[in-house]
């Protein structure tokens, strides 16, 4: 497809929808947009299940004409591959990875069976339906621990527990957002993120919180101004480059394509380890992915103008 020819198409970028990530989506969908109409196209948007929105998702998609979508909705049926499986059988293409690779990525226990077989590096961890038995826990894994919701994003619902008092309570949060429920040996040491354009992975951010927050959580990434974003990350090249194609590897594992960003930890001893992909990343004002492209001198116009084009490629080539 040529560049005018692109040009003409419209876009319909996706966002908003129900899951708890819908405040942080409801930042990113505007933006998109914005940078898309900057570089020419037509873009409708599109609330999913906004107010006065009929709740179908499907009534939504065909009372309008587009081209393509971009998705901008971040966890929920957005990120575990319903809307990409839905796009599909309208016969509309879209923006990142297939249904299959989406919902692979988003349940986190199910990615971390997956890389601990092919031997890609990940905390060690146990996992439950339900109930978590914390004498288990505390049985095998010692503190402190990470406990997260299987299926959610933006570290919604993480928490870090040091005592038998902080890990009962994770628990339970944990639980308010899904029915799996994931608890992680802690990694103690530097947190990295890798964001992948078109199968390339870009430098990488070191992430340092401020010492109130526990964690890189839902806080610090979209709410605090106090969080150092470190460009360069401070590795040396040549670890910086196995930092990378760690990265690349561990997306690729899981069948992503298009965009996505890979989370990983640094040890004390230096030992990198894989956390989990995301396959909508957030696009804010605070986003990581904008973030890097800016660093190598893309603009976020140009940024998600290149997500489109990669879309439109791989839509060719099916």
């Amino acid at each position: 497809m040529t560049e005018q020819k692109r040009k003409e198409a419209t876009i319909a970028v996706i966002y908003g929808g129900r899951s708890a990530e819908r405040d942080v989506s409801m930042q990113s969908g505007p933006l998109v947009a914005k940078g898309l109409r900057s570089k020419g196209y037509h873009v409708i948007e599109l609330d999913l299940y906004g107010p006065g929105a009929k709740l179908d998702p499907i009534v939504q998609l065909q009372s309008i004409s587009f081209d393509l979508a971009f998705i901008a909705l971040h966890g929920g049926e957005g990120e575990d591959g319903r809307v990409q499986a839905l796009l599909e059988m309208l016969g509309k293409p879209y923006t990142g990875s297939s249904p299959l690779a989406c919902g692979f990525a988003m349940d986190k226990v199910l990615t971390k069976r997956f890389w601990q077989g092919i031997g890609i590096p990940t905390p060690a961890y146990l996992s439950f339906v339900g109930q978590a038995d914390a004498d288990l826990i505390e049985r095998q894994m010692s503190y402190p621990v990470i406990v997260k919701p299987s299926r959610e994003g933006s570290t919604i619902g993480i928490n870090k527990a040091t005592n038998r008092q902080e890990l009962d309570e994770a628990l339970v949060k944990a639980l308010t957002y899904d029915s799996d429920v994931l608890v992680e040996e802690f990694v103690d040491g530097a947190e990295f993120t890798v964001t992948i354009l078109s199968d390339v992975a870009y430098p990488a951010i070191g992430l340092k919180p401020a010492p109130e927050h526990k964690l890189y959580d839902y806080e610090a990434k979209y709410l605090a101004d106090d969080t150092e974003y470190l460009l360069p990350c401070g590795l040396s090249e040549d670890d910086e480059t196995e930092l990378q194609g760690l990265a690349l590897e561990a997306y690729q594992s899981l069948g992503c394509s298009g965009w996505g960003r890979v989370d990983i930890m640094r040890d004390q001893e230096g030992v990198f380890w894989v956390l989990e992909v995301n396959t909508a990343p957030g696009m804010t004002s605070h986003s990581l992915v904008p973030m890097a492209a800016s660093f190598v001198g893309i603009d976020y116009a140009s940024l998600v103008d290149s997500i489109v084009v990669d879309a439109f490629g791989k839509a060719a080539c099916e």
